[in-house]
């Protein structure tokens, strides 16, 4: 077992603790005994400090155990988690850091109170390996709830945004478009645009760019559209004018070294985000449309065109200003893909605001055919059945009436073909949950012309029995009906 000087430290004090304990010594006898203070034995026992040879006989001899039993980094079977725990690379993969809190500070708990402790962390790491949780998606996960309890939005990445624009005098209605960054990423960081496609490298035919660090080249897909490029080099930008060394050299994730990769990955897609939508201009624009009093797919399709941007993207910026700038955070964000004529969703990207709402991953269950998520879907590959289509953007709209939790949202889902991975869709969607303070703000959320359609989370929790578009039978609403009969029933009895 390869240990840290830490760990050795807390192994050592935690046997010390362990061993005065079954001998039934407090501090004050133990420190008689020794000759050692007991302030210095308290500093062992909670791992801070590790004794000099004479000290450790000292103490062996207090104890009467020999000095090879006392230093052995065996543990005992009640101290045995902490061993599973030190070997789980628990305490060095977590970014403990990033929420303020000091590893030192948790190895003092875990000598505080080690069997409680590590077998509560033993559990995380068996639910997580139970559900296939790879190190790289706890950190996603990790990023997922900082994004939520920050409402998406981040003051000192608009203002280095906006900081960039106002250098670079690109304020007003100036649109910073591939051309603009390519050519700035040139000037100023020497980083030069060469292209590939999956003839060249087949291997990255499904990957949208890769930076190559040593010949300061941005290696794009010839298959990525104009806004993907815009977008990506932004990104690029994003990494280079906020200095973040730490970083992903590929679009996608193909290996994970760190949760600071991950975090820098989030800053530089938001500041590219910030600086191709620009804040005052998009809060104008949504302002206008919210005043309408009748929805229309023309809204967003011109807010995609106007700003030459993906549908994800704009989405995306959209969900970071509602909360800040419209005072409302009640949403959820949903990214599906599936292979163009299946029934083969995959939720990739989830979103929530204020709480879990009812939209959410659901691995082992069937997501809710009614969801304009996947209806979309459906259409769009309906659509590219017909002869001579051409690829195609659809937004649709949708309020959804939750039948078992009672609430509505508004949704607004945009579906496009995934340009890179031939035959495959993708929609993303942004909730809205219907209350009095959406309604002051979005005016038409009660347009008669919008579907109101029952849905639930998934066909396994689903009441709705005469649902025609069920693919599975509701075993855990089920389950849940005759567990709450059980319990009335022994209610009743006592």
């Amino acid at each position: 077992m390869s240990l840290s000087t830490d760990h050795i430290k807390l192994i050592f004090g935690l046997k010390l603790k362990q061993l005065r304990q079954e001998k039934g010594m407090s501090l004050q006898e133990l420190s008689n005994i020794s000759g050692l203070s007991m302030s210095y034995i308290n500093e062992i026992e909670k791992g801070k400090k590790y004794p000099k040879a004479d000290k450790i006989y000292a103490l062996s001899d207090a104890l009467q155990v020999d000095y090879d039993s006392l230093v052995s980094l065996k543990l005992s079977k009640k101290l045995d988690p902490i061993s599973t725990l030190l070997n789980s690379n628990f305490l060095t993969e977590i970014p403990f850091d990033f929420f303020g809190i000091d590893p030192a500070n948790l190895l003092e708990m875990l000598a505080d109170a080690p069997t409680k402790l590590s077998a509560f962390i033993n559990t995380v790491i068996k639910i997580g390996r139970s559900y296939s949780m790879s190190v790289e998606q706890f950190y996603f996960a990790v990023l997922r709830s900082y994004l939520e309890m920050h409402n998406n939005y981040f003051p000192d990445l608009e203002e280095l945004a906006e900081k960039f624009i106002s250098e670079n005098k690109l304020d007003g209605n100036s649109q910073i478009d591939e051309f603009y960054l390519s050519n700035y990423l040139l000037e100023h960081y020497q980083i030069k645009i060469n292209f590939f496609d999956e003839n060249q490298f087949p291997s990255l035919a499904s990957i949208r760019s890769v930076f190559v660090p040593k010949s300061k080249k941005l290696l794009l897909n010839k298959r990525i559209s104009s806004d993907q490029r815009a977008f990506t080099l932004a990104r690029e930008l994003g990494f280079l004018y906020m200095n973040l060394k730490d970083r992903p050299l590929t679009s996608s994730w193909v290996e994970v070294h760190s949760f600071e990769e991950v975090f820098n990955n989030f800053q530089a897609s938001y500041f590219a985000g910030a600086i191709l939508l620009k804040k005052a201009q998009l809060i104008n624009d949504l302002q206008t449309i919210f005043e309408e009093s009748t929805f229309s797919e023309k809204l967003i399709k011109n807010l995609i065109q106007k700003y030459q941007t993906t549908p994800e993207t704009l989405i995306h910026r959209i969900f970071s200003l509602l909360p800040e700038n419209f005072n409302f955070d009640k949403l959820f964000f949903l990214r599906f893909e599936a292979p163009s004529n299946t029934k083969n969703y995959v939720l990739t990207k989830e979103l929530h605001l204020s709480k879990l709402h009812d939209p959410q991953e659901s691995r082992s269950e069937n997501y809710c055919r009614r969801w304009v998520s996947l209806k979309i879907l459906d259409e769009l590959s309906a659509q590219q059945n017909k002869k001579n289509a051409k690829p195609a953007t659809l937004v649709q709209t949708q309020i959804s009436e939750y039948s078992d939790a009672g609430n509505q949202y508004f949704i607004i889902s945009i579906a496009r073909p995934l340009n890179i991975i031939e035959n495959t869709n993708v929609s993303v969607s942004i909730g809205f949950e219907i209350d009095e303070d959406l309604r002051k703000i979005i005016k038409f959320v009660d347009d008669p012309a919008i579907q109101k359609v029952k849905v639930n989370q998934t066909c396994e929790k689903c009441s709705i029995f005469d649902c025609k578009e069920r693919v599975a039978a509701p075993v855990i609403m089920q389950k849940k009906r005759q567990i709450d009969a059980m319990k009335e029933t022994l209610k009743n009895l006592t």
